[in-house]
């Protein structure tokens, strides 16, 4: 059940706790979420993710109602700002504590050490070669500290991601510098305080660039100090009609791409530092 459906019943109580497999549940604790087979098509998609007990509530049948916010969601720390249907209702017996020792999670790490985000549109010819990276880098296997994520264009998304405790964020992104198409890169994004207010990043087109969502996530706390875009020069953008697919020589990037971010992921794990950022 989520926020929207729960809104509609009347006569909610809440509670203080509730006793799951002999364990007492309060608000704040962690719990991996178990949906029932049969449940509701929505509810059996988030099994096995971990979530944080928000609220405790009894519905006007006695029956009890765990509110949870999922650990994976950008927007989970924004209190009474939430949208409803980023919370979710689940019976106690749909929810499974997570270990006392720290509250943790067998599996889950809860900061990463590493995001890997691709950004792009699929529509927009090589606008979505971070897409097809990120894509690529998730069926890789990384340590737990690594997290790969295709944000596509839900820059609101990946701002909010920002905010969390990363020491170091790679963005993947389609970007024009006047190179030959194909051409692969590293840079740092250009943010700085004298830099112009942040720009929409929600739309449609490649308004969604790196720098307007660092400006944003910068607006709303602050952000890793550590943030490298891998490139690539775009051969198209898929012009006034959109485009699905990429380019021959953009296409023929992603390997090179994704060969490059795994030996950046392997050299800030291994505490050899960083490599330097070249592509000027």
């Amino acid at each position: 059940m989520n926020e929207w459906e729960w809104q509609l019943l009347e006569d909610r109580i809440s509670a203080d706790s509730i006793e799951v497999a002999g364990r007492e549940i309060r608000k704040g604790d962690r719990v991996m979420l178990r949906p029932r087979a049969g449940g509701d098509i929505f509810d059996l998609a988030l099994a096995g993710q971990t979530a944080t007990v928000e609220a405790i509530e009894q519905d006007y049948e006695g029956k009890m109602h765990v509110a949870v916010v999922l650990e994976e969601d950008p927007g989970k720390d924004l209190g009474m700002l939430r949208q409803p249907g980023h919370r979710f209702f689940f019976k106690p017996e749909e929810i499974e504590p997570c270990a006392p020792a720290a509250n943790a999670c067998a599996g889950v790490a809860k900061h990463p050490k590493i995001l890997v985000a691709g950004i792009g549109n699929i529509f927009l010819g090589d606008d979505g070669f971070g897409v097809e990276v990120a894509q690529r880098l998730a069926e890789e296997e990384f340590p737990e500290r690594v997290r790969v994520r295709d944000f596509g264009i839900r820059g609101y998304d990946l701002s909010y991601a920002l905010l969390e405790p990363y020491e170091l964020v790679i963005l993947i992104d389609a970007c024009p510098r006047g190179q030959e198409p194909g051409t692969v890169y590293i840079v740092a994004p250009e943010l700085t305080e004298q830099s112009e207010p942040a720009a929409p990043v929600a739309g449609d087109g490649h308004t969604m660039n790196p720098n307007n969502v660092l400006r944003l996530a910068k607006t709303m706390g602050p952000v890793p100090g550590r943030i490298m875009l891998v490139g690539c020069e775009p051969a198209t953008l898929g012009g006034d009609e959109g485009l699905m697919g990429l380019s021959k020589p953009v296409s023929a990037a992603v390997g090179e791409a994704v060969n490059l971010i795994k030996r950046l992921i392997h050299t800030a794990l291994s505490g050899k530092g960083y490599p330097s950022l070249h592509g000027g």
